[in-house]
């Protein structure tokens, strides 16, 4: 006779579903609580933003639509409130994402989560400080001398602009703590990270082309150097976990 397939052949499954849903529940909570904190701020943030634009000389902010300061306040307010909700939403999503990799591996999220945040801050300022007003100069002012135009320039646009460059900075800086899993659960190992270091002096390249947010080589080329660096890191660091792993299994 055929078995017939047992009720809680999906339970795992169904916990996977659940806990996600937990996760964005929680996240859109702490997101939705600092916005409404972030409103209170926003034109103070958004001026602070602005700050690579308008610091650029015959550089105006305009406004083409009726709804468009409404709607920079409200995107600014929800940068803020994803700003203040960093650690927690780090922490959904790593503690989400640990033990699907590998049940023993909960107890590392309270060194993950803070390198976890401290790396994507630390991308999204190189991004806004070191990369930002030269790509946003570079692009204003390249084709000036051929169209013979004064740039002018939305807020809506340029926001959309800034958050996408930020946030493409703040995760590329999650590379070394992707990396340090997969050495910690054997996925790879150092000596292979450094045997691949032409590779990844090529990858860097490449992946600084794909996910930039400009298509100009000079902020391509400021995105690769500290990939690759990052990658560098990674394989020193490496060597530390894979050696703390082998006596974690040696214990066993």
């Amino acid at each position: 006779m055929r078995k017939r397939p047992r009720k809680d052949d999906n339970l795992p499954l169904l916990e996977h579903i659940v806990a996600l849903r937990k996760v964005l529940i929680i996240s859109a909570y702490a997101i939705i609580l600092g916005s409404i904190i972030g409103w209170f701020f926003s034109n103070q943030v958004f001026a602070y933003l602005a700050r690579p634009v308008t610091l650029l000389e015959d550089i105006r902010f305009i406004t083409t639509t009726p709804m468009e300061p409404m709607l920079v306040k409200i995107k600014v307010s929800m940068f803020i409130g994803i700003t203040l909700a960093l650690p927690v939403l780090m922490w959904q999503i790593w503690s989400f994402v640990l033990p699907a990799l590998k049940q023993n591996e909960k107890k590392y999220i309270h060194i993950i989560v803070p390198c976890s945040v401290l790396l994507f801050l630390s991308g999204a300022a190189l991004g806004f400080y070191g990369v930002m007003p030269l790509g946003i100069k570079f692009l204003l002012y390249a084709g000036g001398g051929v169209a013979q135009a004064t740039p002018f320039v939305t807020k809506t646009s340029y926001l959309s602009f800034l958050l996408t460059f930020l946030l493409t900075f703040g995760l590329v800086f999650q590379l070394p703590i992707v990396l340090l899993i997969l050495i910690r659960i054997g996925v790879l190992s150092p000596q292979t990270l450094a045997k691949k270091r032409r590779w990844a002096i090529l990858l860097s390249v490449i992946l600084a082309v794909v996910v930039s947010p400009t298509p100009d080589l000079v902020t391509q080329l400021l995105m690769a150097g500290p990939i690759y660096l990052l990658y560098e890191i990674s394989i020193w660091l490496g060597y530390l976990v894979a050696r703390r792993r082998k006596k974690d299994l040696a214990t066993k």
